[in-house]
């Protein structure tokens, strides 16, 4: 019996000295290499722009430099700009229409998350010759006229023309005013939801400039504090309109540069409404305006007579709930001007439409149960459109070519996960960004067959570096919750012991929000802090529940007008179905997000306390009303009419059902999602007696980064799960 004994200790010795041993061979995961030494740094092909023969792009380097490349050696063929011997530190760059000139921005001064203020200098690509501008201050918005004479501007909310032959600066609007009148650019809330800055647009002869004037004098004003380590803080205000406040007044106007006549464009007598883009057609006297009711559910295609402002309306679409935010791609035209395609959820999903400049519809180009989710553009020459959809999974994304009238569809992409496509100018090559759950960016070029001519990026360091620090594979799952009659779509990250005997804590991550996805077959989000976490032996999960994109009008929208609770429903649920697996312990359930997602993982803590034990909230909205006009009453509807909509279901009404630990976390310097909502929900929390624990970063805007802030922001929450769940 002893011997027996003496061999099983030997043999466990071994076991566990075996085990020792195949553990020391891989790596451990640290904040450090995350956030300091860019150990798992993706590196990717960006700000690739294809110049006019779609031959060449061009590229900006160390952030001095311009480079002209050739698409189909990738070699350098020359310089074009080069400011190593000056103070310049280039933002931006733009190119005349005939690239004889560049347009270059330096020393720029964000206001806001796209907008800034820079010193603008034009260069003559073949003399050599660089010239300032404007020497009255920095300017915003640069833009060549199409003949390169002129160059349009906007200082102190007011637009300016600088003649470059005579040297002259001519100013076109004199009412601008900080807080009040905006000439040329967008306001806060039009920057951040619609996605634009720069609102001026010239005529395709040049001679006309089309703008927005942005009455704001009767928006409210948001105070945030700058603490800038100076001994007084900065207060800093600035035009917020929230749920059901007042917007500003828009009106479409535009400039003739001969007859030095500006005239007002007819976009109805209702002032509360939306213009999210304007386009010029082809013709220099047409200017076509699109229009949206404040619900966003009615939007209507205008086009304008420039020389004397009357408007006809000539398409018009509603929806029950609402018709999805207008981006550049709405309404491209064909280079004749004769037709344009759109996009519309009319049969229910995401498809594009091909209609004459009358408004008449000529086909849909489209069609099937599947999302378009992205319109990449038209060769008019073969009379050909690129698009990235869903058809093949919502969990996928491929790339497809195929003619306007909807015949000859042709998959572009070969690889099955996430594929993206940038095309040169006449579509002549193409780049092909693909990822799946499990490997990094592989970059490739194309030739207008599709067929590969090289690589670009293979990510072989991160590969190398996932095999290095024994990477877990990304699992899918569907889960199907009692609430919801569609399958849930998750994935799961195991930690690279596991043990099907063992039960571990499970971290739950989500966005959440309407038409996003986090469950989709590509390089996750947050990937490498939850590969962290899972080494530490925790178990990751990420559901996206009703409401998130790529399957469908039906699953988008029914969570319209009631943010936060089926998508709450749905995040207890899937975690009480996962609990209930063998191998994850019901007792050690976290949840966390951000933005949105710090909305619904509290959301998920006070409504199911039972199920979570600890959450996260980063930047978190704590109440609709709080939150901007545009993104809350598009799918909220007015605070009026949905009262119920809007206090049920926010996060202050639930505050005396905390049971679990929370970590809230937020930005002062937060201008989207104001740092006001974490203060309203601590007043809450403590007025109900509630524990709960609060990080602040100060200055910080949304994002949280800049300097070491990362590093701390990650290593507080780590240290908040490794002593909580």
């Amino acid at each position: 019996m002893r011997i027996i004994t003496n061999i099983l200790i030997a043999v466990l010795v071994l076991f566990k000295t075996s085990i020792c041993f195949s553990q020391e061979q891989y790596k451990e995961i640290t904040l450090e290499e995350i956030h300091t030494n860019s150990t798992f740094s993706e590196s990717t092909v960006s700000g690739l722009r294809s110049m006019n023969d779609g031959e060449y792009f061009t590229t900006l380097e160390e952030s001095r430099k311009i480079v002209k490349y050739s698409y189909k050696t990738g070699n350098i063929v020359r310089i074009l700009f080069n400011s190593a011997d000056d103070d310049f530190i280039i933002e931006d760059y733009e190119f005349s229409a005939d690239e004889s000139k560049i347009l270059i921005a330096v020393n720029a001064e964000y206001i806001y998350r796209r907008a800034y203020e820079a010193e603008y200098y034009i260069y003559d690509i073949e003399s050599k010759y660089l010239v300032k501008l404007s020497a009255n201050g920095k300017q915003k918005y640069a833009a060549f006229s199409p003949n390169a004479l002129k160059v349009a501007f906007v200082r102190d909310n007011n637009i300016f023309i600088k003649d470059l032959a005579i040297g002259e600066e001519k100013q076109i609007t004199s009412d601008g005013k900080f807080n009040f009148i905006i000439n040329g650019g967008t306001d806060w809330v039009y920057e951040e939801e619609f996605s634009f800055t720069r609102a001026f647009f010239w005529s395709p002869e040049g001679n006309k400039i089309a703008y927005y004037k942005f009455d704001e004098s009767e928006v409210k004003v948001f105070n945030m504090t700058k603490y800038n380590e100076d001994l007084y803080p900065e207060n800093y205000a600035f035009k917020y309109p929230k749920a059901g406040e007042k917007n500003s007044v828009v009106s479409i106007h535009v400039y003739d540069c001969n007859s030095k006549n500006t005239n007002t464009m007819d976009i109805g007598e209702i002032t509360d409404q939306y213009i999210p883009r304007i386009k010029w057609t082809t013709k220099n006297n047409k200017l076509a305006i699109i229009r949206e009711n404040r619900l966003q559910n009615h939007i209507e295609i205008l086009i304008s007579d420039t020389d004397y402002g009357n408007s006809e309306v000539i398409y018009e679409e509603k929806n029950e709930s609402y018709i999805e935010r207008i981006d550049d791609s709405y309404m491209t035209m064909t280079d004749d001007g004769k037709h344009f395609v759109i996009n519309s959820e009319n049969d229910d999903w995401n498809h594009l439409y091909l209609f004459d400049i009358y408004g008449n519809l000529i086909n849909q180009i489209t069609k099937g149960d599947w999302d378009v989710t992205e319109f990449i553009g038209i060769d008019c020459k073969t009379k050909t459109l690129f698009y990235q959809s869903a058809e093949e999974s919502p969990l996928k994304r491929a790339v497809y070519s195929i003619k306007l009238d909807g015949t000859k569809k042709k998959k572009l992409s070969v690889k099955s996960g996430t594929n993206e496509a940038n095309f040169s100018a006449g579509f002549k090559y193409h780049i092909n960004y693909y990822s799946n759950a499990n490997e990094p960016e592989y970059i490739t070029l194309h030739n207008r067959k599709g067929e590969i001519i090289r690589v670009l990026e293979e990510n072989n360091n991160l590969q190398d570096a996932a095999s290095e620090y024994n990477f877990s594979d990304v699992e899918f799952l569907c889960i199907n919750t009692p609430s919801s009659k569609w399958d849930l779509n998750a994935y799961m990250i195991k930690p690279n012991n596991f043990d099907l005997e063992k039960k571990y804590p499970m971290l739950m991550f989500q966005y959440g929000g309407p038409g996003s996805q986090r469950v989709i077959d590509s390089w996750p989000k947050f990937f490498m802090w939850h590969q962290m976490l899972a080494q530490k032996g925790y178990i990751i999960v990420c559901v996206d529940n009703r409401g998130t994109g790529g399957r469908g009008e039906d699953f988008k929208k029914m969570t319209y007008g009631q943010l936060g609770k089926y998508e709450t429903i749905d995040q207890i649920e899937a975690a009480e179905y996962l609990s209930s697996l063998d191998y994850i312990d019901e007792t050690r359930t976290g949840i966390w997000g951000w933005s949105y997602g710090g909305f619904l993982s509290t959301s998920c803590l006070l409504q199911g306390s039972d199920v979570f034990e600890m959450a996260i909230a980063v930047a978190p909205v704590t109440n609709w009303r709080y939150y901007d006009s545009i993104y809350t009453e598009l799918y909220m509807g007015m605070p009026k009419d949905n009262v119920t909509g809007y206090d049920s279901n926010g996060l202050l009404a639930h505050t005396n059902k905390l049971k679990g630990k929370y970590l809230l976390i937020h930005g002062t310097g937060d201008d989207n999602v104001h740092f006001q909502n974490s203060v309203e929900l601590a007043r809450k929390l403590t007025e109900a007696n509630k524990q709960f624990e609060m990080q602040f970063y100060i200055d910080k805007a949304h994002s949280i980064k800049g300097d070491s802030t990362r590093l701390h922001l990650f290593s507080r929450m780590t240290n908040f799960i490794l002593e909580n769940l």
